[in-house]
């Protein structure tokens, strides 16, 4: 169908479809019919229910676009229920088999062998190559690898050490902290950095773990020195999280999504000068507006800043010799670059080779992703080329697609702590942010990458992007031809179009995820209800197509007030 196709005859096209895309939404379920009685159930009385459930995912699945999640799983189910009937169970760090012998660790291997080679590191796993990487696959999605990040980096950062194991039986582990800096009582009180556009779990993560960042330690130590001017106020006051870049309207709501990189070099020098050990999160593929980053930009701007506080290297005092007295000494860099790429790392290397070689692929994307992996190294004063990222995570169950969620997340051999217990029982040392970890996520994600090639792989992204620039132009036109406005926006080269949040019954049978702004900040009569559509794999033009016939004739969006000219 052409891009100027007029509603009515997207309308009639619906109509031609897949005839699931047009029917009422049905029923929610009802948790009543899942009361579980002391006798249990009978076996006509127990597959029913589950009947009901298989038909309501499916309908659910059919009609899903407005979320992060891959709805077509390559009928991977025919090939892996055979392992339905196994407790797997990836228990431990995934380089040792360990104990527990039902695991898929070895295809947890490769599976991570495969994104190290995309993401630049270096592989395969080697423990004794501090350049080498590690990793392991989340029993969560990125909420998991953004955890692990700020944990490992938190402890890294803050100067924690694990003891050598003594030698008395028995005798516990000790995790320890760093010996205080006398001439720097900020030295091991690192600070983070995330944008307003990040993922709503970092919030949750940095209480959890007791990770401070930049407006809980401003509004502490330095209430009236923010080096920010609040556009709204016109105040100096510590901003919750780094603003995002500003659009038109000189605000970050019509913006692209983007950390404002002038706002975060300005954050981070203010830190840096007072001590502090840096961690800054980038998002490669945001939670509304499926952003990028600029990570090689961030990178450049701060890395002089980097080498002017000393935060390149710097000498950690982590405990003392049992035999000699004599301390112990680490040097370590201050500060850690975690590149959150739930979305975006799954599809971003395959878009870079398209970019490299648009004859190959048969494919020049409309715009080049920023560098944002292993291999971004940056040339210093004293130290050489210096590698800026120190770890990535990517959820499985979005840009690939699985039937739960899952991911990894990827560090190198360098950056690892160990752990602050080593159980004898598990045969293999505890690593990971989970103990029991999904052995079936290692089969899934082996089970995709092994069926697509690397232009496979090259056409998915390729097909995203159109769906995306199609969906964007049939909004604009529809525009026109209803007499309304829509909204509608698209970061470039994001997979999600955003607009004008339709009535509550197109909300829930389309799946779509909504957010409100405010177009002035503080005024609410400025405020604005936004949806967006996620054009993910399993997303097709019948899908677009029949969402945007019943938008066309939706009340909430008939309704609206004629566009002015």
């Amino acid at each position: 169908m052409s891009i100027s196709s007029s509603p009515l005859d997207i309308l009639a096209a619906a109509s031609a479809v897949d005839s699931g895309l047009a029917v009422d939404p049905g029923p929610e379920l009802d948790c009543r019919d899942f009361e579980l009685p002391a006798s249990g159930l009978d076996d006509a009385r127990r597959l029913h229910v589950l009947d009901t459930v298989d038909e309501y995912l499916t309908r659910k699945r059919r009609h899903l676009v407005g979320y992060q999640a891959t709805q077509d799983m390559q009928g991977c189910a025919l090939d892996l229920a055979r392992f339905m009937p196994n407790n797997i169970n990836n228990l431990g760090d995934p380089f040792q088999s360990g104990g527990y012998k039902p695991n898929t660790k070895v295809v947890e291997r490769a599976v991570l062998d495969y994104y190290a080679k995309l993401w630049r590191a270096n592989g395969p796993h080697d423990p004794a190559d501090p350049e080498s990487y590690w990793g392991y696959m989340l029993s969560m999605g990125s909420t998991e690898g953004n955890m692990y990040a700020l944990w490992n980096a938190r402890d890294y950062l803050s100067g924690k050490a694990l003891i050598q194991p003594p030698t008395a039986p028995f005798e516990a582990l000790r995790y320890v902290k760093a010996r205080p800096d006398r001439s720097n009582p900020n030295a091991h009180r690192p600070v983070a950095f995330y944008s307003e556009d990040t993922h709503y779990s970092f919030a949750k993560a940095v209480r959890v773990l007791g990770v401070e960042t930049f407006h809980a330690v401003g509004w502490e130590l330095y209430p009236d020195e923010c080096p920010l001017v609040d556009p709204a106020t016109g105040r100096r006051e510590w901003p919750i999280e780094v603003p995002s870049s500003p659009g038109p309207s000189g605000t970050s709501w019509d913006g692209p999504g983007e950390i404002d990189v002038d706002s975060l070099a300005v954050l981070v020098e203010f830190f840096a000068a007072k001590g502090h050990p840096i961690f800054v999160n980038l998002n490669l593929g945001s939670t509304f507006k499926g952003a990028h980053d600029d990570v090689r930009g961030v990178c450049e701007r701060l890395l002089p800043i980097f080498e002017e506080h000393g935060l390149i290297q710097r000498e950690v005092v982590y405990g003392t010799d049992r035999r000699t007295g004599e301390p112990l000494v680490d040097l370590r860099r201050g500060f850690w670059i975690h590149v959150d790429g739930a979305l975006g790392a799954g599809y971003a290397p395959f878009m870079r080779m398209a970019s490299q070689d648009p004859a190959a692929h048969g494919w020049t994307p409309d715009v080049e992703l920023p560098e944002y992996d292993f291999g971004l190294t940056l040339p210093t004063r004293e130290f050489g080329d210096l590698d800026m990222v120190s770890s990535i995570a990517m959820s499985g169950h979005k840009w690939p697609g699985a039937p739960w969620p899952c991911g990894i997340y990827m560090t190198k051999v360098k950056y690892q702590i160990s752990p602050p217990s080593q159980p004898d029982y598990t045969g293999a040392p505890d690593t990971t942010f989970a103990g029991s970890r999904n052995g079936f996520s290692p089969l899934v994600i082996w089970d995709h990458l092994s069926r697509h090639s690397y232009q496979d792989q090259v056409d998915r992204i390729r097909d995203a992007q159109a769906l995306a620039d199609y969906l964007e132009c049939r909004l604009r036109a529809m525009e026109g031809e209803l007499g309304v406005e829509l909204w509608p926006a698209r970061t470039p080269g994001a997979v999600t179009v955003r607009f004008r949040k339709p009535s509550a019954e197109l909300v829930a049978k389309w799946s779509l995820s909504s957010q409100d702004v405010l177009m002035v900040p503080g005024d609410e009569m400025t405020r604005r209800s936004y949806v967006h559509v996620f054009l993910m794999p399993s997303v097709d033009r019948a899908k677009l197509d029949a969402l945007l016939a019943e938008l066309a004739e939706d009340p909430a969006i008939r309704g609206l007030p004629a566009r002015s000219a």
